[in-house]
C-alpha cells in the first residue's frame, strides 16, 4: 500500500480584500462560503520517493506563495523536500488577490496583496505539514467518468474571427470554435479496511460560475464538496484539481435559456446543478471500484525545468493592443491596473524596449500505479490536453493545469488564428510553438515513468 495523508484549512480571510480575477477592481467584505487549503501527501510503500499536492481555492498559485510555503515545511518537516510540492489552483474569480501589480490598492483595512500571500501561505503549509505528518497505510484506485460542467467558450463568426463569450444569436454565428471536454478523472482513497477516505477529482473547468461576485467563494467546488459529503460521509477529503480547461468555463454559449428551465424546474441553482452532476459520476465509478489491495502500486514523482519559445507578436498584434490600451484608457479613466499594463507590454516587446527571453517552466509528473499525473502553469486549451492524454502510455492520464506557477494562457494554433481574449499576447507568454513543445515535453516525462518492458529473453 502507499502511505497517504490528508488534510484541509479554511483560508477564508477576515478582512476585507481585493479579488483577483477581473479586469477591474473589486473587493470582498464578506464570503458566500469558505476558501479551502487542501493537501494530500503520497509517499512510496518503501518510503523512496513522495509527494504533495496542496489544492488552493486560488485563481493561481504564485511564487511568492510557494516559496513562504518552502520555508514552514522545510522548518516543520524536513523529511520533504520542498520540491516535493506541487502547489495547484481551481482558478476561482472570488479569492483574494496575493500577488502585486494587478489592482491599485484602496486603502483603509483592506488587505496588501503581501498580507493576502501571507494568509494563504501560512494556512496552506499548515494543511501540507498535518497531511504529511499523519500519512498511513491506505488505497488507492483510480477511475474514469463523465459529468457535464464546462463548456467551450470561444465563439466563431463567418469572418474567421473569434470571440470568447461571443454572442450566438448573431447573423454571423458560424460554430463553436473547438472540442468539449466533460472528463472526470478520479482517486479513490480508502483505509485498509475498505472505507473510503479521500476522492481527488480533476475537473476541466475553472471554478467560475459566479465569477464577478463581491464574496469570497469557492464557487462550484463548494457545492461540490457539500454533496459528496452528503452522500459519502461529514468527514471525506476532497481534493479538487482543474485539468486544461483554457478554452472551457461553466458558461452556456448554446442552451442557456433551456438549462435555466430545468434547474426552476428541479429548484436548483447552477453550481448545485454542477454538483449532482459530478456526485452522480463519482457514485458511479465507485460502485465498480473496489478497492483493489493485492495490486502493487508504484510510485515516482519527477520534476522537469524547461524553458518554451515566446510568443512572437507580430505589428498587427502591437497595433491593436496600442489602440485597445487608449480604448480603455478613455472608458475608465486609469492606466495602472493589470490589462493596459499588459497591453503596453505587448507594444513594449514588438519595439524592442522590453526582451523577450524563453519562457521557464515547472512540469511535475507522477506515477501512481499504472496511472500518470502531470501538470502545467498555464491556462491550457484543450487541444493541448487531448493530444497529451491521446499519445500517453499511461492506462489512465490526469492532466492539471495552473499548477507550479502562474502562466497565463497557452491558446491552441486554430484559436490564434480567429484571435479574440485568451488568444492574445497580452495574456498569453507563450503561444503555438511553445505549445507543441510542452506537448512534447509532457509526453516524454510521462514516458520516463512508465519504461517499455524488457524484451522477452
Amino acid at each position: 500500500m502507499l502511505r497517504i495523508g490528508w488534510a484541509a484549512r479554511d483560508m477564508t480571510p477576515t478582512r476585507p480584500a481585493m479579488l483577483q480575477g477581473q479586469k477591474h477592481r473589486r473587493v470582498a467584505t464578506s464570503a458566500l462560503d469558505p476558501l479551502t487549503v487542501t493537501a494530500m501527501a503520497i509517499e512510496a510503500e518503501d518510503g523512496r520517493d513522495g509527494a504533495v499536492i496542496v489544492s488552493f481555492d486560488l485563481p493561481f498559485v504564485d511564487d511568492g506563495i510557494k516559496g513562504q510555503i518552502a520555508a514552514r515545511v522545510r522548518a516543520a518537516v524536513p523529511d520533504l523536500p520542498p520540491g516535493k510540492l506541487l502547489h495547484v489552483a481551481t482558478h476561482t474569480h472570488t479569492a483574494p488577490v496575493t500577488m502585486d501589480g494587478f489592482y491599485e490598492h484602496p486603502g483603509g483595512d483592506v488587505m496588501t496583496a503581501a498580507e493576502g500571500a501571507a494568509w494563504v501561505a501560512e494556512r496552506g503549509a499548515e494543511a501540507v505539514i498535518e497531511a504529511w505528518r499523519t500519512r498511513a497505510p491506505r488505497t488507492l484506485d483510480r477511475a474514469f467518468g463523465h459529468a457535464v460542467v464546462g463548456h467551450n467558450r470561444i465563439a466563431l463568426y463567418d469572418d474567421g474571427g473569434n470571440r470568447m463569450y461571443g454572442k450566438t444569436n448573431s447573423d454571423t454565428f458560424a460554430a463553436i470554435a473547438g472540442y468539449e471536454d466533460h472528463s472526470l478523472d478520479m482517486l479513490f482513497v480508502r483505509e485498509p479496511d475498505g472505507r473510503l477516505c479521500g476522492v481527488a477529482l480533476a475537473i476541466p473547468c475553472p471554478s467560475q460560475v459566479d465569477e464577478h461576485l463581491t464574496q469570497f467563494s469557492a464557487d462550484y467546488w463548494h457545492e461540490v464538496r457539500v454533496e459528496l459529503r452528503r452522500r459519502l460521509g461529514p468527514a471525506l477529503h476532497v481534493l479538487p484539481i482543474c485539468s486544461p480547461a483554457g478554452d472551457q468555463s461553466p458558461h452556456f454559449l448554446l442552451y442557456g435559456a433551456q438549462e435555466a428551465e430545468m434547474r426552476r424546474r428541479r429548484g436548483v441553482t447552477e453550481r448545485q446543478e454542477i454538483a449532482l452532476r459530478v456526485a452522480d459520476a463519482v457514485e458511479r465509478a465507485l460502485a465498480c471500484t473496489p478497492p483493489d489491495t493485492a495490486r502493487p502500486c508504484p510510485m515516482a514523482h519527477r520534476v522537469v525545468w524547461t524553458a518554451l519559445t515566446p510568443w512572437r507578436v507580430t505589428k498587427s498584434e502591437r497595433d491593436w493592443a496600442e489602440a485597445a490600451r487608449t480604448a480603455h484608457i478613455a472608458r475608465k479613466g486609469e492606466s495602472s491596473s493589470w490589462w493596459p499594463e499588459a497591453l503596453q507590454s505587448v507594444v513594449d516587446v514588438f519595439e524592442g524596449r522590453r526582451k523577450q527571453s524563453p519562457v521557464p517552466v515547472e512540469l511535475h509528473f507522477l506515477r501512481l500505479g499504472d496511472l500518470a499525473v502531470a501538470s502545467n502553469p498555464f491556462e491550457l486549451y484543450l487541444d493541448y490536453g487531448v493530444q497529451i492524454k491521446a499519445r500517453s502510455p499511461a492506462a489512465q492520464t490526469l492532466l492539471i493545469q495552473l499548477a507550479a506557477g502562474t502562466g497565463w494562457y497557452l491558446p491552441s494554433e486554430r484559436v490564434v488564428k480567429g484571435g479574440g481574449y485568451g488568444a492574445m499576447p497580452a495574456v498569453a507568454r507563450v503561444g503555438p510553438e511553445g505549445g507543441r513543445e510542452l506537448v512534447r515535453e509532457t509526453l516524454d516525462g510521462i514516458t520516463s515513468l512508465f519504461p517499455p518492458p524488457p524484451p522477452p529473453k
